[in-house]
């Protein structure tokens, strides 16, 4: 349990107990009286031609129990229905745009420009968030401490059966150190107050791969943006991630990890770069006992 500036946190479920006062969203637990001050989460997923996957994801985002959720999706002027399908959806999606972009970051830098709530969070269109509770357990924890990001667990789960984990990715407790050997928060998980991307800057678009990666290196171990790790699995996010789709984009991500340190003006371990792809083998343990392994 946290103590934090008179809130009391518990890890589950994510709930912050605090006196009943005007903007605060109530509800009973058995005797006792639970209550969540309402913060505006924006919530931004890129998409292009992948209309096979996003309604998973849009049905993901309006199933939440949080309330305040903006809903921001950037498509890249998408041919195979995509377009259809959100407007399908109607004013339950807060803000839609449909145009050619300069790829993933800058279609992602276009959603956070567009943004007005309070915390900026990304779900890919491949993406879904792990349970209905999972905006309230991302909110809960900006309510319960001072942070100005956030970020927790992840799964990997198969294209088609996305309850078949294929990858665990445990992140643990937050440890500026930890960078130099490898170690990053699962990016969909990342969650960061508005203000710090207006005060340190969107994702750099000359990176190909690895801009989430820069980003977090920049605001986590630069400029020691303060986080809070969230002990619980928020995201399913399925394999075949653009960095991973092949033996070439792996390299080429590797090297990308290696100019956001240089970019950065920052000096990374001599065993950073070779930590940092060794550091997902334990990760892959579920899918190899299920194997028998």
């Amino acid at each position: 349990m946290l103590v934090s500036t008179g809130l009391i946190f518990t890890n589950k479920p994510y709930i912050c107990i605090v006196p009943l006062a005007e903007g605060f969203e109530t509800a009973g637990k058995g005797n006792a009286l639970y209550t969540i001050l309402y913060m505006k989460v924006s919530i931004i997923t890129v998409v292009y031609n992948n209309v096979g996957t996003l309604r998973d994801t849009i049905e993901s985002v309006l199933s939440q129990d949080y309330r305040d959720i903006e809903y921001i999706i950037v498509d890249g002027a998408s041919t195979d229905g995509t377009v259809e399908l959100v407007k399908s959806y109607g004013s339950r999606i807060s803000t839609f745009i449909s145009e050619p972009d300069g790829g993933l970051y800058d279609a992602i830098n276009k959603g956070i420009r567009m943004a007005t709530g309070e915390v900026v969070g990304l779900l890919h269109s491949d993406d879904l968030f792990y349970s209905r509770k999972a905006v309230s357990a991302i909110a809960t924890a900006f309510k319960a401490s001072p942070v100005e990001s956030v970020y927790a667990d992840l799964h990997y789960v198969d294209q088609k059966d996305t309850g078949r984990i294929i990858r665990n990715w445990k992140s643990g407790e937050y440890n500026r150190d930890r960078f130099t050997t490898g170690w990053m928060p699962p990016h969909p998980t990342f969650y960061v107050r508005k203000e710090v991307y207006d005060r340190l800057g969107l994702y750099d678009t000359s990176f190909k791969s690895a801009a989430d990666y820069e980003l977090m290196l920049r605001f986590l171990y630069k400029h020691e943006v303060s986080t809070l790790y969230i002990p619980d699995t928020l995201v399913k996010m399925r394999v075949g991630g653009e960095s991973n789709r092949s033996l070439k984009n792996r390299i080429r991500a590797n090297k990308e990890d290696f100019m956001a340190w240089k970019k950065n003006n920052l000096n990374p371990r001599f065993y950073t770069r070779i930590l940092k792809p060794l550091r997902k083998l334990p990760q892959f343990l579920p899918f190899f006992k299920r194997l028998g392994y």
